[in-house]
């Protein structure tokens, strides 16, 4: 059975992921109660871990200590549920399809026309379904590491569904859902879930791999 993440975690963990978003993004992507997530942001507020900041788009995001707070209760949460080695394995594993899939999102965005590189148009319905089928091919991988993940801690359950979801909507025709980065698209999860393994396991992105 996955274990579950305290609310302290999940709620300091969904501003690690999106960097700045509103109460209600953080509930959502936490799995809690927005009044439970309001209450934990107002403390976190009075102790330095978030800033709200407004505008013309408010939100909140952490602080150097609420980014190092988090930090603090990934690791213990991995010592206490003794699932660090089945979280490790996980994201060696993803890192093994990361560079393909990096790629595949490349040929979706730029193609190679006469020797010269050059924005994907759209037009050409059969470069677009190649390219689609690659991604569907990724998506036969990262399904069992998704699994994998969350069935070891409940907060990494999403992940397979709402993969399958975006993969889903770009095989109808709803091809913004492939690469867009303002909305959760199948690269917006991806990258999301990269930075939710690193976070996890205490590995800065700048010295992966080294």
């Amino acid at each position: 059975m996955a274990e579950p993440s305290n609310p302290e975690l999940l709620t300091l963990q969904s501003l690690r992921l999106k960097g700045f978003i509103d109460a209600a993004e953080a509930a959502e992507l936490a799995g809690l109660e927005l009044s439970v997530v309001e209450e934990h942001l107002a403390t976190y507020s009075e102790q330095g871990l978030v800033i709200h900041r407004d505008g013309r788009v408010s939100g909140w995001q952490l602080t150097a200590d609420g980014r190092a707070k988090g930090e603090e209760l990934l690791s213990a949460e991995l010592d206490a549920t003794g699932v660090r080695d089945q979280i490790a394995d996980a994201y060696g594993r993803f890192l093994e399809s990361n560079q393909s899939f990096l790629s595949i999102c490349t040929d979706w965005q730029v193609r190679e026309i006469d020797g010269e590189q050059a924005l994907n148009d759209h037009t050409d319905e059969a470069y677009d379904a190649s390219v689609i089928e690659a991604l569907a091919t990724i998506d036969v991988k990262i399904q069992p590491i998704a699994a994998d993940l969350g069935a070891a801690l409940e907060r990494f359950a999403s992940y397979g569904p709402r993969f399958a979801d975006r993969l889903a909507k770009v095989k109808s025709g709803d091809t913004d859902w492939f690469t867009k980065p303002m909305i959760d698209s199948y690269h917006t999860v991806w990258f999301e879930l990269h930075e939710n393994l690193l976070a996890t396991l205490g590995i800065e992105r700048a010295k992966e791999g080294h």
